[in-house]
């Protein structure tokens, strides 16, 4: 099975299979750039998730934020988180050429154009979690056709809260 529907089944996102992957949570082998997860595996990740205690209330603060790769920045009042690696919440891979261009790219292990590749990662020039309001905040210049900015920040967002409880 692929990661898309490994998430869906253990109901985490794709950032976290891949990372339980990585890590050998679950029996899985990567072929041909993409993960194949061994289903009985997968089965024995959830029923030991579903043993767990009930989850703690997960709280986007700052020390949670910086402690999984933010960096915070505070001027005139304004106090942000910067999101640097934002993208690995999103499901998207890319994999570019030294050059700097994109060779290849996927979107929930689905293959994307380069072009759209290049549209969603300029979508998401700058993301950062604002404290003083509470909100995620993403800035960029582009408009992907293949998820919209709603489904990005949302995506952002779950992806986040997964790995602060994660900590």
């Amino acid at each position: 099975m692929n990661t898309t529907t490994a998430a869906i089944e253990a109901k985490v996102t794709v950032a976290t299979i891949r990372t339980w992957c990585r890590a050998g949570v679950i029996a899985a082998a990567k072929t041909a750039g993409r993960w194949i997860i061994d289903t009985a595996s997968l089965a024995r990740r959830i029923a030991i998730g579903a043993m767990k205690r009930p989850a703690k209330a997960i709280k986007l603060t700052a020390d949670t934020l910086t402690a999984i790769g933010g960096r915070r920045w505070q001027k005139n009042g304004m106090d942000r988180v910067y999101l640097n690696d934002a993208h690995q919440h999103l499901g998207l891979e890319v994999s570019r050429y030294k050059s700097g261009n994109i060779w290849a790219a996927y979107l929930d292990d689905e293959k994307i154009s380069n072009a759209e590749a290049g549209r969603i990662a300029s979508a998401m020039d700058k993301v950062y979690f604002d404290l003083t309001t509470g909100e995620l905040r993403i800035q960029g210049y582009g408009t992907p056709r293949a998820i919209t900015l709603d489904e990005i920040r949302d995506r952002i967002l779950t992806g986040l809260r997964t790995a602060v409880a994660a900590l």
